[in-house]
């Protein structure tokens, strides 16, 4: 192993240098360096101010991925041949004049810095016409030189060897390949913001991508993203407050190993936030298995008052002023958009089978009978199934005698949920067409483990303790959400050192602290006491759980620490309650449990995050068997 230099590290002068004023061209080189890190950073502020002059449609065009050339053609208001010179100096801007423009911000850019950077670090020519004018000018970056071109309406910026001035950044870019896929994915993610735009992207005189315009949003995920993204992400619509949160969220079976599919917009503007990030992990946790990352596309709208988005120079970050708010809205509206079962999507019309019979697939008729859910009073046997007796009198769901009576999974001092009754009367078209249940009527038990069930699409599989497990699970949750959370007091307080900011955090947020079911007071300048902590989590850690709380409430919402751990805890509660393996059922029990996922939240995974149900149509079944080859 050969020796460091003498020179490593390198000594400091200690001789005293006069400050000076910096030269502006290593000013606008030093701004450079945190606006433009690579061609992809010069895409994106380009098509920024592409889609600020009104555009309506941007074409890019590039050589070695950008390192030659980045061209941005739009056919924009332009500017004006008088504004020109003006454009490509620091901090020149025209979206914003004052403080109160800078506090609600609504443009995608408004820094007035990247023309400027652009220009210290590269070969720059502005080309624009304005709407109107009769003639198009084009300057020069390096001279000033202003000449007239031809061109239509619109701007085009032109950027010639990137980095030319700084030959040590371009050491550090990848293979033009690599560049080149950074660049398509800055213009992607423009695109899937502003449909009614279309893009296009050109590399070495090759079209390599083209996102047309469209009235809606969901043609432009399908097109830039994939088919496969909008077929298996369902719709989500949610406001709350002055916080409105749109988009597609991906059903758990999408989830990939990376998130590489994951966009957040905020009013438009592409970002990266911690609060976003932990809302939607939150709102997945309970369905997604392992440490798979959901895919979405999130659009949230809010007063631009409220956010700042001058936080970083690339724009990516933005401080929200009511950090909360937006969390809860964002976990609110995956939770509710993830909660419809999937199962009704399968009552649709079957597929075209491969091999058509000359006699039809019909299915057979079957009336359901009404089917209650009764927790069998043997131990380790619990919540089974069958079907209740027109004389069986209604359950006692008050007082004594649903304690007394209660199932070994009932939370004490909480009431017992009534059993779920499936309608007598089915969903039917007309009065002479029989019942269609999107997960079918069950055929057979497969190995004590999974229901075979038959629908209009083909064949249905259950698992059959994922299935009831998740239905245990949401029925204790719905009996835990309609009580207030307990506190209970701890003969021993427990005390651990905090942080000044935990002791902080404690002292601000008593009563939220106290509609938790905590208390945590300061019992020293450096110490905390937690003295009660919720009824159902009396067994756990109050050290842990307080740590986690402050944690959490310090920067997001902290109930949904309390509301992970009780649901941890029923969700093993639910797993023994479930029925078990090699459990046989009769028909009406199997039913019975098709009929609950179909109204059970959440049924289309187990509480661990694996599927419950899958469907093989009727095509696929006749593709096993090559039937019409």
């Amino acid at each position: 192993m050969s020796a460091l230099p003498s020179s490593f590290p390198p000594s400091i002068d200690s001789s005293r240098r006069p400050i000076r004023e910096l030269p502006d061209e290593l000013i606008s080189q030093i701004a450079a360096g945190e606006v433009v890190e690579r061609p992809a950073s010069v895409v994106r502020e380009l098509v920024d101010n592409a889609l600020d002059a009104g555009a309506l449609q941007v074409t890019l065009r590039l050589s070695a991925g950008g390192v030659r050339l980045i061209s941005v053609e739009d056919d924009g208001q332009g500017i004006p041949r008088e504004e020109l010179p003006v454009a490509l100096r620091r901090h020149a801007t025209s979206k914003i004049a004052s403080l109160g423009d800078l506090e609600t911000v609504g443009t995608m850019g408004f820094r007035g810095e990247a023309l400027a950077a652009i220009n210290a670090i590269a070969e720059l020519t502005l080309l624009s016409r304005a709407q109107g004018a009769d003639a198009a000018w084009a300057l020069d970056g390096r001279t000033g030189e202003l000449r007239q071109v031809a061109r239509a309406a619109g701007s085009t910026v032109e950027v010639h060897e990137l980095f030319y001035a700084t030959p040590a950044r371009r050491k550090f870019l990848k293979t033009d390949a690599t560049e080149l896929a950074h660049c398509v994915e800055a213009v992607r993610r423009h695109a899937l913001a502003r449909p009614d735009v279309g893009f296009a992207i050109w590399h070495e005189g090759k079209l390599v991508e083209q996102w047309r315009a469209t009235a809606a949003r969901d043609p432009r995920l399908a097109d830039a993203l994939s088919d496969d993204f909008v077929a298996r992400s369902v719709a989500v619509a949610h406001t709350r407050g002055a916080v409105r949160v749109e988009g597609r969220a991906g059903i758990p079976d999408a989830a990939r190993s990376r998130g590489d599919q994951q966009f957040f917009y905020v009013n438009g503007r592409f970002v990266r936030d911690k609060v976003l990030s932990h809302a939607v992990r939150s709102a997945y946790e309970d369905v997604l298995h392992g440490q798979r990352q959901p895919v979405f596309a999130l659009y949230l709208t809010i007063d631009p008052a409220r956010v700042d988005v001058n936080v970083h120079p690339t724009k990516i970050e933005v401080r929200f002023r009511d950090g909360r708010e937006v969390h809860q809205a964002v976990r609110q509206a995956i939770e509710n958009a993830l909660a419809v079962p999937r199962a009704g999507e399968t009552a649709t019309p079957a597929a075209t089978p491969l091999f058509t019979s000359t006699a039809p697939r019909s299915m057979p008729v079957w009336t359901q009978p009404a089917i209650h859910f009764v927790a069998e009073r043997g131990p380790g046997d619990l919540a089974a199934m069958w079907p209740a007796s027109p004389a069986m009198p209604a359950a006692d769901t008050t007082g004594e005698a649903a304690t007394a009576g209660a199932p070994p999974w009932h939370i004490a001092g909480a009431p017992m949920p009534s059993p779920l009754q499936t309608p007598v009367s089915p969903r039917t078209a007309d009065a002479d067409t029989a019942a269609v249940w999107p997960l079918g009527r069950a055929l057979a038990q497969l190995q004590g483990i999974y229901i075979l069930a038959e629908n209009a699409q083909g064949l249905v599989i259950v698992d059959m303790h994922a299935a009831h497990e998740r239905i245990v699970y949401e029925r204790l949750k719905t009996q835990l959400d309609g009580a207030a959370i307990g506190s209970q007091p701890l003969l021993i307080p427990a005390t651990f050192a905090a942080t000044p900011q935990e002791v902080a955090t404690a002292e601000a947020c008593t009563a939220v602290l106290t509609a938790l079911g905590m208390e945590i007071t300061p019992f020293s300048p450096r110490t905390l006491a937690v003295r009660a902590v919720p009824g159902t989590l009396a067994d756990g850690d109050p050290v842990e759980l307080a740590r986690s709380v402050l944690a959490e409430l310090a920067q997001h919402d902290a109930s949904t620490v309390v509301q992970r751990a009780q649901n941890e805890l029923l969700s093993t509660m639910a797993c023994h309650g479930a029925v078990r393996a090699n459990r046989k059922l009769t028909l009406d029990e199997m039913n019975g449990l098709l009929r609950q996922m179909e109204a059970t939240e959440r049924s289309d995974q187990c509480n661990h995050g694996r599927p419950t149900w899958r469907q093989l149509s009727i095509r696929e079944l006749d593709g096993l068997f090559l039937r019409g080859r």
